[in-house]
Formats: C-alpha cells, structure tokens, sequence
C-alpha cells in the first residue's frame, strides 16, 4: 500500500498527542479557550479535551492496527481538523501562541506544523483510497521486506523526529525568535 509508513507515523503521533493531551488537558483547554468564541468555561473545556484526546488516541490505536479504507478516512479528517485549527491558532494568536498539541504551553502553532498535518491528511487519504476492507497491520507488514521489521522501524523513527519538530524544534523556534533583539528603526533622513 502506498504511504503506509508515512500513514503509520500519522496514526502513532495520534496516539502519543492523545495520551499527552488526555494525561494534561489543562494547556490544550486554554489554548482552545482562547480561540473559542465566547470564552467557554475552561472546567467544561478541559473534559471535552480530555474525551476529544482520549478518542485521538483510539483511533491513532485503531488505525495502526488496522489500516482501512474508512479508519484512514477518519485519520485525514482529523489532521485536516488539525490543520485548520493550527491555521486558526496562527492567524488569532500570533506566531508565539500555543496549540495545545502535545498537551504543554510551548507547542506553538507553525508553518512546519501545517506542512505535516497535510501531509499526513494526504497520507491517510491515499491510504484510504487505496486499501483493502479487511487490512490489518500484520497483512500490511506480511507484504513488505524484512517481515515488516524494517517498516516498523522506520516509522518508529519517524513518529520521534516528527513529534520532536512539533513539540521541541517548535518551543526553539519560539525562544529563538524571543531572543533576538528588535529591530532597530533607520534614523530619518536630514533635512
């Protein structure tokens, strides 16, 4: 199946963004909040947080155990949700503004940010489009070279480096930009 490994790491960053947001829903219910309209109330915000990660991490679950045309259905629709989202966060919060991603205040929303979650949307829609009603990951890691183990690995992989460019390249982007000083305005010119 085309993508599968590209697919693999997008159903595993939803699986570990769940957890984390389910484990620490606090960051993620300001952050969604604050781009609310109406101020909600941040008690109610965070349980549906807390339920939204905890079905993010179900389906991440699901959809690495059985890469299927309608669970990879689902897996685009939820990082094209999250692309809107981080593309909202941007326009309204500013570069520096928090997307709640990974359940921590300095994950903020950026480019690199909506560059993988349509990607991986595009992933899961070509698995979607291209796979089988009865798949699961053992038939998916029969096809493939080395038992799959090679698949696996690089997935394991790629999930890590995409959630450290998500969550800790973001945060150093962030101070980075902190850090530097304002620029300095020309003097006008003499008259």
């Amino acid at each position: 199946m085309e993508l599968i490994g590209l697919y693999l790491i997008a159903a595993g960053l939803l699986c570990v963004a769940g957890v984390a947001k389910a484990a620490r829903p606090d960051d993620t219910a300001r952050a969604v909040a604050a781009l609310a309209p109406g101020r909600p109330p941040l008690r109610l915000v965070r349980w549906i947080v807390r339920l939204g990660a905890l079905a993010e991490a179900a389906l991440g679950a699901v959809a690495v155990l059985f890469p299927r045309p309608l669970i990879a259905a689902l897996v685009a629709l939820s990082y094209l949700a999250f692309f809107g989202f981080v593309a909202y966060a941007r326009r309204r919060g500013g570069p520096l503004a928090t997307c709640g991603c990974f359940g921590r205040p300095d994950t903020p929303p950026t480019a690199l940010h909506l560059l993988f979650d349509m990607v991986f949307a595009v992933a899961a829609f070509v698995v979607a489009t291209g796979g089988r009603g009865g798949d699961t990951l053992r038939s998916q890691l029969a096809h493939q070279p080395g038992a799959g183990f090679p698949l696996l690995f690089v997935s394991a992989v790629g999930l890590w480096l995409a959630a450290l460019a998500l969550s800790s390249l973001a945060a150093l982007t962030a101070a980075q930009r902190l850090a530097r000083p304002a620029p300095v305005p020309a003097p006008a010119p003499a008259s």
